[in-house]
This record gives C-alpha cells, sequence and structure tokens, in this order.
C-alpha cells in the first residue's frame, strides 16, 4: 500500500490494551498538531525495542476537531451517528485518541506514556480506561467476542481506506464506544436465554442456523447485508475492561468506510421495522460514541 498504515489497525488481538482519549486545549492546535506528525517515529522506535511482545498503537483524530488541525479531509468522515432512538448510543466527541495494546500490562503502559508525554501540556484526558483478554477472548458476559472477524488480507481490505480516497490510502474510520454491562441482571437469565440473546452456544461459540436464530439475537441484528446481498464486514478491536464495581466492553471498530458501522448501529437499535431490536442492549449500555480517522503514517508525518 502507497501510504503505510498504521499497524495497530489491523494486527492480531492482543493481550492487553489502553483506549485514552483526549481534548485539546483552546489554542493549542498548532503546537498538537506538530506533535501528531512526530508520534510515529515513537511507535517505530519503540516497537522495535519491546519487538518481544507486540507493542502497537493507533493514532486517531476525532471527527468534530479534524477541521480545526487539517486543510484537507477524508471524504467520508463524519460526527458519530444520531440514530432515530433518541438517548440509546450517545455522541459523545473528544479530539484525540491513542489506542495503545501488548502482550504485557506494562509494555502497555510504557508505550501510552511515551505518546502521551509530548501531548501532556496541550490537552486533558477524558478517559483512560485499561483493558484485557478475558479467558479465551470472552466478553465478561461469558461468550467469545470478535467471532466474525475478518482473517488474513481481508483484514486490510475491511480496514483500510483504498483508492477510492487517493490522499487518505493507508488510512480508517475507527468507531469507539464504552459499553456498561448490568451484569446482576444478565445473570438472572438461564444459559438458553442467553444462548438466544446472542445467537450462538457459550462454551463451544457455535453458531445458531439463521433460520434458528430469535430476530432479536446480537448475530442477527448486528449481521446485515447491504442493497447487494454482501455482508457489512468491521474489523473488531474490542476487548473487556473493569473491575467488581464496573465491568463492559471496549468496543472498537475499525472500516474502510464509516457506513457499515452505521447502518449496524441502526440495525441494533431501531430494529427491522417490526420492534425486532438487538436483546443485548437490555443487558448493557453504551455511555461514550465517538468517530475518528486514523491516517495512515506517511499522512501523519507529511502534515505537520
Amino acid at each position: 500500500m502507497a501510504n503505510q498504515f498504521q499497524t495497530g489497525i489491523v494486527a492480531e488481538a492482543s493481550v492487553d490494551a489502553c483506549f485514552l482519549t483526549l481534548s485539546i486545549k483552546a489554542g493549542n492546535e498548532p503546537a498538537v498538531k506538530s506533535i501528531l506528525a512526530s508520534l510515529p517515529q515513537v511507535i517505530t522506535e519503540f516497537t522495535a525495542r519491546y519487538s518481544d511482545v507486540n507493542p502497537l498503537a493507533v493514532v486517531a483524530i476525532g471527527s468534530e476537531v479534524w477541521d480545526r488541525l487539517y486543510d484537507t479531509k477524508p471524504a467520508l468522515l463524519q460526527a458519530f451517528p444520531t440514530l432515530e432512538t433518541p438517548g440509546v448510543m450517545p455522541n459523545t466527541p473528544v479530539d484525540l485518541l491513542l489506542h495503545v495494546r501488548s502482550d504485557r500490562r506494562d509494555i502497555t503502559h510504557l508505550l501510552e506514556e511515551a505518546l502521551y508525554k509530548p501531548l501532556s501540556e496541550y490537552v486533558d484526558v477524558v478517559e483512560e480506561i485499561f483493558c484485557f483478554r478475558f479467558l479465551e477472548s470472552r466478553d465478561m458476559t461469558g461468550f467469545v467476542d470478535g467471532t466474525e472477524n475478518p482473517q488474513g488480507e481481508d483484514r486490510l481490505s475491511v480496514a483500510l481506506v483504498g483508492d477510492e480516497d487517493a490522499e487518505f490510502v493507508g488510512g480508517s474510520y475507527l468507531h469507539l464506544q464504552r459499553y456498561v454491562h448490568n451484569m446482576k441482571k444478565w445473570s438472572t437469565q438461564s444459559l438458553k436465554e442467553k444462548e438466544d440473546t446472542y445467537g450462538r452456544t457459550q462454551d463451544d461459540n457455535i453458531e445458531y442456523a439463521s433460520a434458528d436464530k430469535p430476530l432479536t439475537a446480537h448475530t442477527k441484528r448486528a449481521s446485515i447485508k447491504n442493497a447487494q446481498g454482501q455482508s457489512l464486514e468491521l474489523l473488531r478491536q474490542s476487548l473487556p475492561y473493569g473491575g467488581v464495581k464496573e465491568s463492559g466492553l471496549m468496543f472498537a471498530s475499525y472500516c474502510r468506510t464509516p457506513d457499515n458501522f452505521n447502518l449496524i448501529l441502526k440495525s441494533m437499535v431501531d430494529g427491522d421495522g417490526h420492534g425486532h431490536t438487538d436483546r443485548m442492549l437490555q443487558f448493557t449500555r453504551a455511555v461514550t460514541g465517538q468517530a475518528f480517522f486514523a491516517p495512515s503514517l506517511q499522512w501523519l508525518k507529511t502534515n505537520g
């Protein structure tokens, strides 16, 4: 690919991650823009030093701050979607995201620190959420997460902008949401009720046949096709977070177009037009919602 993509977009899932969202202090856009151009080199040097534990990072710019930083804009960059059903999926815009991950908590911390430190004088921290792989890549609800992710070279074709937007080849549209699970309510369901909520078995992660899925199953509502009959795919880089008081999922999806995420979210929340919405939303709620673009490394370097 002409413009080298940020490898943290498409690399396989990590054991540990941090999502650090930031807001730029008023008047500091020029300084931040210059620092952002230097971060690809920080990532390159760090990943070479600690390559044995696969450190990765993605630097992403929020949809609503983009025009204050840059003169040109990705063709499809837009705010987090507004749905017909109000209040269910909040739009909570921030300016920057550092999505940092590795296979060791201490290395994730060191890379996060290395990226945040040069920005620290010019930004405020909005949220800092630490995530971890849970059991066999499961969500806190006990079900395997990310089963439908594309594999191999398909990860690149799903996640990365191509020649359709020549200046931004190698970039990716990123949507981030923090979900808080109601584990007490979830635990009141029987195993069969839980499996029907997802549309797959819990222990062996076998998806129900399409004809057997309830119309409210998560796998029914989140797996949809476009007008041409093609599946709308996302590359998910989600991980659980939390402790004994609160836990949930940091949902992160990368795609070459924001349309796929927008349509899937609409299917989950607004349903199929016949009252069938995603039953999983009875047990979890989104408390944040943000849209970003993660440019290629070369684009970041040359637009400081």
